[in-house]
């Protein structure tokens, strides 16, 4: 009975160690079976409440631009396929685009061949009149043209561009009627306005009818680094415009060329994503280096 008793305890006790030792090694088993937590230009992203994915990282295409031209179109076609070729490669797929910078016609050429759902494509509307437009007062001209520049079915998202006053609702409210009408027809995906002026801002934080905002933003604001308010400002009514559910798309993240230290893009990129400022943002590269370097950056930024 004895030596039972003591080969039951030598068994109890060796299950016991084993079971120790699974129990020790749990946390390091449960910890290798957690997907691996990336933080890249490239990760596709939701844009706020609208179903629509696109990659954290947007290809502008509208660097210094103006007149239905911008640093990118005006590089000439056989350079601007090379740099929406590099982005779209690296998985890049979100296209930042206006009616202002000319780049519909350039953008149609690359993507002809890609399924429709590879690319997230988003335009604006210039509303005012000016010397190379003649605004039609609504969107459904606007947008019918920009279809057929593009060569596609439906945009991702239309944007009424740089509101410049907390009017723009009123200002705007033709615009607004068809825009609101070619979505629920299937033209257009989403909604909403590019801002130039904290007022409007505000006033988009809170609208109803708004499902995406443009902003500008940057971890120095102020007007020198090419925004529409302080730092406090800009970053409290980003902060109220996620909360009402608006998807952001952070512009002047390098203060329009101005941030161009590495410090200072790291800085900025740290801060309007570590405080959840945006859901993707844009930046005008106009070479294909200036591409892997944001990818790297953004990467390496969050990492650290």
């Amino acid at each position: 009975m004895n030596s039972v008793n003591s080969l039951n305890r030598r068994g109890f006790l060796k299950a016991s160690v084993a079971g120790a030792g699974l129990l020790a090694a749990y946390p390091r088993l449960l910890q290798a079976r957690q997907p691996v937590v990336t933080f890249r230009g490239s990760d596709v992203v939701e844009l706020g409440k609208t179903g629509i994915k696109v990659s954290r990282l947007a290809q502008g295409t509208g660097y210094n631009g103006t007149n239905h031209s911008s640093e990118q179109t005006r590089a000439g076609k056989k350079s601007f396929d090379r740099l929406l070729h590099h982005s779209l490669d690296h998985g890049v797929n979100f296209i930042d685009m206006a009616d202002l910078y000319g780049s519909h016609p350039f953008v149609k050429d690359v993507i002809k061949d890609l399924p429709r759902d590879k690319v997230a494509l988003l335009s604006k509307i210039w509303p005012q009149k000016a010397g190379w437009v003649k605004p039609s007062g609504g969107a459904k001209e606007e947008v019918d043209r920009f279809r057929k520049e593009l060569g596609v079915e439906h945009l991702d998202v239309c944007l009424i561009h740089c509101m410049q006053n907390s009017k723009w609702p009123t200002q705007f409210e033709h615009i607004r009627d068809e825009l609101s009408d070619l979505k629920q027809k299937g033209a257009v995906r989403a909604v909403g306005v590019s801002c130039h002026d904290l007022g409007a801002l505000k006033v988009a934080a809170e609208h109803p009818w708004v499902d995406v905002i443009f902003a500008r933003v940057n971890h120095k604001c102020g007007k020198e680094y090419m925004c529409d308010g302080t730092l406090e400002e800009v970053t409290t009514t980003l902060k109220t415009a996620r909360k009402n559910g608006k998807a952001i798309v952070g512009m002047k993240i390098f203060g329009a060329g101005k941030l161009v230290k590495p410090e200072e893009k790291d800085a900025s990129l740290k801060y309007v994503f570590t405080n959840e400022l945006v859901d993707a943002i844009t930046i005008g590269m106009t070479k294909t280096e200036e591409i892997d370097d944001t990818l790297m950056r953004m990467a390496a930024t969050m990492k650290a």
